[in-house]
This record gives structure tokens, sequence and C-alpha cells, in this order.
């Protein structure tokens, strides 16, 4: 299973960006476009605990939320921490 999913749809600033910010780590995620596919979002919003909006961010298999909890996460310097395992590949160190 892949280490960072971004749940997204298209025409989203908000996912643009955290798909930049992580972009901007030398980190690789795998990305869900959940725009046309019910089933999809329906999944994410599940795995979300009822999140609606994108992008929904899981970072080995934890929700963290949408690009607002990611940025703030960065700032603050705990996003390194929850990164601090994987390796730029996405696989575990």
């Amino acid at each position: 299973m892949p280490r960072i999913v971004l749940c997204t749809t298209h025409f989203c600033g908000f996912c643009l960006a955290a798909k930049r910010l992580l972009a901007k780590k030398g980190l690789d995620f795998d990305e869900i476009d959940v725009s046309f596919d019910e089933e999809k979002r329906a999944e994410m919003v599940a795995r979300a605990q009822g999140a609606r909006t994108v992008p929904q961010i899981f970072i080995r298999d934890r929700h963290m939320g949408g690009y607002v909890e990611l940025a703030a996460l960065d700032r603050t310097g705990e996003l390194d921490a929850w990164l601090a395992e994987i390796e730029p590949d996405g696989e575990l160190v």
C-alpha cells in the first residue's frame, strides 16, 4: 500500500498546493481522482471519517486532513516527523 495518498478533484487549488508541497519535499504519492467517481468519493469520505472536501490526505494509512492541515504540520515541523520513516520513493526506511 502506498505510504502517501491524496484524494483530489480536477480544478482544485488546494489539491494542487498539496501536491506542490509534497513534491517540494521530494516525496512521491499516489493520487486518487474522485471528481467523477462516486464509489471512490464514498470510499474517501469513509476513510476520512466523513470529510467530504478535497484534498483528503493519508500518510501511512493515517488520515491527516486536507491542505490546511498539511501546511500547518509543515510550518511547525511536525510533517517531517510524520514522514521521517519514508524514503523519497515512498517506501519505508
